[in-house]
C-alpha cells in the first residue's frame, strides 16, 4: 500500500468514526419517537379526527404567518377559524 493510500484510509476510519460519534450525540438530544399507532389512539380519544384539504399556497402563507403571531399551532388557529365561519 503505498503512503497516500494509507493516509487516505486513515482518514476515512477518521471520519466514520466522528460520524458515528455526532448520530449518537444527535440521538440523545432528540426526544423519544412516539409510536405512530399510540398516537393516532391519544389523539382519538381527544376526538380528534385527521382531516386534509389542499389549499393554495398564499393562502396556507397567510395561515403560517396568523399561527407565528398569535402563537398558536396551525391545527388550532385553523379550528378556530373554521368555527368563527361556521357561526356567521
Amino acid at each position: 500500500m503505498k503512503r497516500t493510500d494509507l493516509a487516505k484510509s486513515d482518514a476515512k476510519k477518521l471520519m466514520n468514526q466522528m460520524g458515528a460519534k455526532d448520530a449518537a450525540f444527535g440521538a440523545a438530544a432528540r426526544p423519544p419517537v412516539t409510536d405512530r399507532r399510540e398516537q393516532r389512539d391519544r389523539e382519538r380519544a381527544l376526538g380528534l379526527v385527521p382531516f386534509a384539504v389542499k389549499l393554495n399556497a398564499d393562502l396556507v402563507k397567510q395561515l403560517q404567518a396568523l399561527s407565528k403571531e398569535r402563537g398558536v399551532e396551525m391545527n388550532q388557529l385553523v379550528a378556530e377559524l373554521l368555527q368563527k365561519s361556521l357561526a356567521a
